[in-house]
């Protein structure tokens, strides 16, 4: 596991501190930002157990002090719950310059609702975690009520948190009174892990109900029975980092730098391969099945199970085959009811191949013999009346990669001599 410290601005031109954890054999299979705790900092013990447990699972995690804590410039009376907000992003900004766009967010107590807030703007953020985390900013307000007199009568005061004193002003209260609705969750449209403990005695665990209530599906609740709130147990803070690397693998795909725009296989590290736009290139990773796949300026990558002799590190040959056809079903149905006005809030499609005997199939009727078939389910989230639903399940198959699937294309294959 190696150990980057690095800096970078936020938007308004502070320096920030932080530090990135990475595997040292092998390229991370994806970043993460860890957002640490109301007043504590990126060495806070949970932070960096979980990031470093995290880089031995092979996920590089840059986690950071937010404005004034730390080894960050700036000062912390003058900072507030968007400040950190905006810290989240700026880092998220550092990530994909250097290395990749962040794909997880990890938030433990406070910096669970910031990571809840900042994940909407973040495109590249596929699923969320929060740790021990209140439903909204507003939560710590309870930890200002014997300050609150003077903060009223003269603007700022100071206050006692933890083993240290901060100076707090009435900005990041009027700031914390903004962030007191539930919406943003419900709008959240990523993967969402919620660990939280029932003992916890600095945030109560209706917390975490109320973020899973708000929240829509893919979603999912650990219980980290007996810990407390900062994780001060080892064992509390690895069985998250495991258990959150697994869940996390089932959501985000494996990412490539294009900033570096470098390869790395088993042989080593290579520039990436110049593609013509409209064009696909399949190269070979190792002498197994692992394969890159690249347009002109993305890269993935597809393997086999290990089962199969495969490594597993990315999606089967089929697999890329469905969820091309579910993205193509997916932006087909949104275009659809944007243009029609159909409240359509969510869409989910789910696919399976399988090969099965004709006389098995309701649909394949004046066929024979062992044939493919696809089943795909479409999953509308909305005020929708049948009407709708039925125009869109029938609009699902209009999309360009279904009709092409069933033209039955014409596949020619001549041999490549140009870089032979």
């Amino acid at each position: 596991m190696s150990r980057q410290k690095i800096e970078f601005t936020n938007a308004e031109g502070i320096k920030l501190a932080g530090l990135l954890e990475s595997p040292d054999d092998q390229a991370p299979s994806s970043y993460a930002l860890f957002a640490h705790c109301f007043t504590c900092g990126k060495d806070v013990a949970a932070a960096s157990r979980i990031a470093r447990a995290l880089a031995r699972e092979g996920i590089a995690v840059l986690r950071f002090d937010f404005t004034g804590l730390g080894s960050s410039d700036g000062d912390f009376a003058n900072s507030n719950f968007s400040s950190n907000v905006q810290d989240l992003i700026a880092a998220a900004d550092y990530l994909r310059a250097e290395h990749a766009a962040p794909r997880l967010l990890i938030g433990h107590s406070l910096g669970g609702a910031a990571v809840l807030s900042a994940a909407q703007h973040i495109g590249e953020v596929e699923a969320v975690c929060t740790i021990a985390a209140p439903a909204t900013a507003d939560h710590v307000r309870h930890l200002f009520t014997s300050a609150l007199p003077e903060i009223e009568r003269t603007g700022r005061a100071q206050v006692k948190l933890g083993l240290r004193e901060f100076s707090i002003k009435r900005q990041l209260l009027d700031d914390l009174d903004e962030y007191v609705t539930l919406e943003h969750i419900g709008r959240l449209r990523r993967a969402l892990l919620v660990f939280h403990s029932p003992v916890d005695e600095i945030v109560s665990i209706d917390e975490a109900a109320t973020i899973y209530q708000a929240a829509k599906h893919p979603k999912s609740f650990v219980s980290l029975d007996k810990a407390d709130h900062l994780l001060s147990n080892p064992r509390d803070a690895d069985y998250v980092a495991a258990t959150l690397a697994a869940w996390a693998s089932r959501y985000i795909a494996p990412v490539q730098s294009p900033a570096r725009a470098q390869v790395q296989t088993k042989a080593g590290t290579s520039a990436a391969p110049e593609v013509a736009a409209g064009e696909v290139l399949i190269t070979e990773d190792d002498h197994q099945f692992l394969r890159g796949l690249y347009t002109a300026s993305h890269h993935l990558q597809a393997d086999e199970p290990v089962s199969y002799g495969g490594g597993n590190a990315g999606p089967t040959p089929y697999d890329l085959l469905l969820m091309s056809l579910g993205a193509c079903t997916s932006m087909t149905l949104r275009m659809y009811a944007n243009r029609n006005e159909i409240p359509l809030e969510d869409v989910q499609v789910r696919l399976v191949h399988e090969r099965i005997h004709a006389d098995d199939c309701a649909e394949c009727e004046g066929k024979s013999g062992r044939i493919e078939r696809i089943t795909r389910r479409i999953r509308l989230v909305g005020n929708l009346d049948d009407k709708q639903t039925g125009q869109l399940i029938r609009i699902a198959d209009r999309c360009p990669v279904h009709r092409t699937l069933e033209a039955g294309p014409v596949i020619s294959t001549i041999e490549d001599k140009e870089n032979t």
